[in-house]
């Protein structure tokens, strides 16, 4: 059995037999971030969502009122059918569910205005080649959200945004090296956001939470074997 394919059993094993649960819990339900993650869609009633790594699917629901339509990723397929089925009992037929891995998006270029993902990176098998299909499947000038979990993902991540809009020179072992003078592909939007002492009350496991956004440019592909 591949890494790849030990990866997705995984996955299946430890979030299946839960999914339920973790539409109902109260922990995964709530959080500052969905007010933040809503405020990007101001005035976006004609967009595409990509919820990558959806879970249960609470920001898709979160998010759903707001755009023409989110489309629920996940790995695993009990999470998505509990998706839909929310999806039809709260009346939102704009929610569409799709199975499939991070790190191999099943989508053309350009597809989506908005990718967000939250508290799923730390279950992807390889975060750097994510990222690289989340650039991919991004319009120029669409928005890139991710919430992280722990400290390291976060770092990732902070280091990926950093290194794709030009602020970082070198590279990372955790990520694919980028070419020196390549055109920036993303923009860094804001500051870091974390939970306030009030959420990490109401949550402790929020008290290493961060969320990010960033702005994919309209710069050209990067050539073959470079990633950005």
């Amino acid at each position: 059995m591949t890494s790849t394919a030990q990866h997705t059993q995984v996955v299946q094993k430890q979030f299946g037999e839960q999914a339920a649960a973790y539409l109902s819990s109260a922990v995964h339900a709530q959080g500052t971030e969905f007010a933040l993650l809503q405020a990007e869609l101001a005035g976006q009633g004609e967009a595409r969502v990509l919820d990558l790594g959806c879970g249960a699917g609470h920001v898709s629901f979160h998010v759903a009122p707001l755009v023409k339509e989110v489309v629920a990723y996940d790995l695993s397929q009990q999470m998505l059918d509990v998706v839909a089925a929310a999806a039809v009992e709260r009346g939102m037929s704009n929610i569409a569910t799709v199975n499939g891995a991070a790190e191999r998006l099943s989508f053309a270029d350009g597809e989506f205005d908005f990718v967000f993902s939250r508290y799923s990176a730390h279950h992807w098998s390889d975060l750097g080649v994510a990222l690289r299909e989340v650039r991919r499947v991004l319009k120029p000038g669409g928005r890139l959200a991710v919430v992280t979990f722990h400290s390291l993902e976060d770092r990732l991540v902070k280091r990926f945004f950093r290194e794709r809009s030009g602020a970082l020179p070198g590279g990372s072992r955790h990520l694919p090296q980028v070419a020196a003078k390549a055109a920036p592909s993303f923009e860094t939007v804001g500051r870091a956001v974390r939970a306030d002492e009030q959420e990490i009350a109401r949550n402790p496991r929020a008290r290493s939470a961060t969320l990010r956004v960033a702005q994919r440019t309209a710069a050209a592909p990067w050539p073959k074997g470079e990633t950005a």
